[in-house]
């Protein structure tokens, strides 16, 4: 077990693979990878954004962080400093971002701006995480800045904004809840896009499941276990009927990060999967290829994985889609069961309880500190 003053060792603790002209398309979730496509095929579309930056308070939030937090560099902070180029290096992100530490009790980190991303992380964080976990964490903000998140995120929370100052016109409200709720859902699917990143700049799985299960649970890692916080988010997936199904959803909707355990379980699949093991053995979309990305086909292999996720989620609710989808019958008596919490006493017994064999497979599913915040 490695001491503590081993954690601010400038020297890395073990060789990491490099990742040369890796595209951000590697690691991005199917649904953030297609919302980044479109954008970047929009020409002058950032352009015409940034002119407008004088409005967004972005200027400010430099100053701020300039004037009243720490700056990451060989003086102070260089254990981070090191972790950082380290993870720019593995994930060939060309220019570093400034980095931060920002005195805040909150476990927290967050990549902003739209000229030049900066990352910012809390003492709370710093002071909570391991070595090998932070790395994960500074890779994950890393991901960030390589997929343009820093700028797509502000230009989306920039409209959202000015949407909200004309929700005085009929039905706007609608609308802007609308738009609030596809952006949050692009939120969430894009820190699962981050986390993929922290992996590939961290390199240790463990590591990552250390990190996220100490975000949820605090200091005490010797009280919890990765497998049973894994199977935490096993069970909240499937539990409950429709009524649970439905509060979920209602749980999810103001959040900009998806659920830890989500994050956990998601991230641990991915890990598994020949998509991470090809990236590991060198074959990778490169961001020369950028340019060449058919829009039509991302949004198809988007919507290829909803289905997907659908069809093999074990949420009562999905699986109810999943069913009718499949063309199962009775849809009174099914939401009548579902509702009710009957369909699970009732076992076989009846037809309404039948469901193809397809839906019983198991699929991993998928912290709010508000749209702003990028969170660790």
């Amino acid at each position: 077990m490695s001491s503590s003053h081993e954690s601010q060792d400038r020297v890395p603790s073990r060789q990491r693979k490099r990742f040369p002209g890796i595209s951000s398309r590697a690691y991005e979730h199917p649904a953030d990878r297609s919302a980044l496509v479109a954008l970047r095929k929009l020409s002058g579309f950032d352009t015409v954004f940034k002119a407008l930056s004088g409005l967004l308070p972005e200027r400010s939030l430099r100053l701020l962080f300039l004037s009243d937090s720490v700056r990451v560099s060989d003086a102070q902070f260089a254990h981070l400093n090191d972790m950082l180029r380290d993870a720019c290096y593995i994930l060939d992100l060309e220019k570093v971002p400034p980095m931060y530490v920002n005195q805040d009790p909150r476990p927290n980190a967050m990549c902003i701006g739209l000229d030049e991303p900066i990352i910012v992380v809390t003492t709370g964080l710093v002071e909570l995480l391991d070595e090998e976990e932070m790395r994960a964490v500074v890779g994950h903000e890393v991901g960030h800045a390589l997929s343009g998140h820093a700028v797509y995120r502000t230009i989306l929370l920039f409209l959202t904004n000015l949407a909200l100052k004309v929700a005085w016109i009929p039905l706007g409200n609608v609308a802007i809840m609308a738009i609030v709720t596809a952006l949050r859902e692009w939120f969430r699917k894009s820190e699962l896009s981050a986390d993929r990143a922290g992996l590939l700049a961290g390199q240790d799985i463990q590591a990552s499941m250390r990190g996220l299960m100490k975000i949820a649970g605090g200091n005490h890692l010797h009280e919890m276990n990765v497998d049973a916080f894994l199977a935490q988010a096993d069970e909240y997936e499937k539990s409950g009927d429709l009524r649970d199904s439905v509060l979920k959803i209602l749980n999810v909707l103001p959040r900009s990060h998806p659920f830890t355990t989500v994050r956990a379980a998601e991230l641990k699949k991915w890990s598994e999967t020949r998509e991470y093991q090809r990236i590991m053995d060198g074959h990778y979309p490169r961001r020369d290829e950028d340019k060449d990305t058919s829009v039509t086909d991302s949004f198809k292999e988007s919507a290829s994985h909803y289905a997907d996720s659908v069809r093999n989620s074990k949420d009562p609710l999905m699986k109810l889609v999943g069913d009718l989808a499949g063309g199962a019958g009775d849809l009174g008596g099914k939401l009548r069961d579902k509702f009710t919490g009957a369909g699970g006493a009732k076992g076989g017994a009846t037809g309404d309880s039948a469901r193809p064999s397809g839906a019983e497979r198991t699929q991993g599913p998928e912290d709010s500190q508000g749209p702003s915040a990028e969170g660790s």
